[in-house]
């Protein structure tokens, strides 16, 4: 019987030091982790990885519940598979296992509340972003420059200076110069 871990992070910037900490403090012998990939992804390569060196008698241990994924349905079919092949799982967070029917209800549930929670953060998004375009705000990164530079740099390249030289005079990049250009 191994002790087999896996970590997952939705983004690249995001660290997954603190759940490779617990994964060796519960005694995993070997950890997968995915960096950057979204738990709504039913192909994760690390994952997939993982799934394929477990062996009868091992246990799949995650940090938390939703590093497994956080649909409901693709976390307990995962679970179903482990068991159908004599794996067990265990989420060290919500102290959830596989051993007993009494574990396995608590999984479900728990499953179900992680999906909830998903649900809820992406409808509080998308309401949000709603709410702040109706007050005309856009999302994303402000712009560098602002509508006046941005005719400016239209009247300098009328002129026939280059891209580069505009992007100095206005203290921005290159790239900066030509979407503001393509603009009109």
């Amino acid at each position: 019987m191994a002790i087999i871990g896996y970590a997952r992070v939705s983004t690249t910037d995001q660290d997954p030091q603190l759940q490779l900490d617990a994964l060796n403090a519960a005694g995993a012998q070997r950890i997968f982790t995915d960096h950057g990939v979204s738990g709504s992804k039913a192909q994760r390569p690390e994952l997939d990885a993982c799934l394929d060196h477990l062996r009868e008698g091992d246990v799949l241990t995650v940090w938390k519940l939703d590093r497994l994924g956080r649909n409901t349905v693709h976390v307990l079919q995962l679970i179903e598979q482990l068991t159908d092949r004599g794996i067990g799982f265990r989420s060290l967070t919500e102290g959830l296992h596989t051993d007993g029917p009494m574990g396995k209800a608590m999984l479900t549930v728990m499953a179900a509340f992680a999906q909830l929670e998903r649900d809820t953060m992406i409808e509080r998004t998308r309401a949000g972003l709603a709410a702040a375009a109706a007050n005309g705000r856009k999302g994303g990164r402000p712009r560098k420059v602002d509508d006046a530079d941005a005719a400016k740099a239209r009247q300098l390249k009328a002129k026939g200076i280059t891209a580069p030289d505009i992007a100095k005079m206005l203290g921005c990049s290159r790239a900066t110069v030509y979407r503001y250009l393509s603009e009109n």
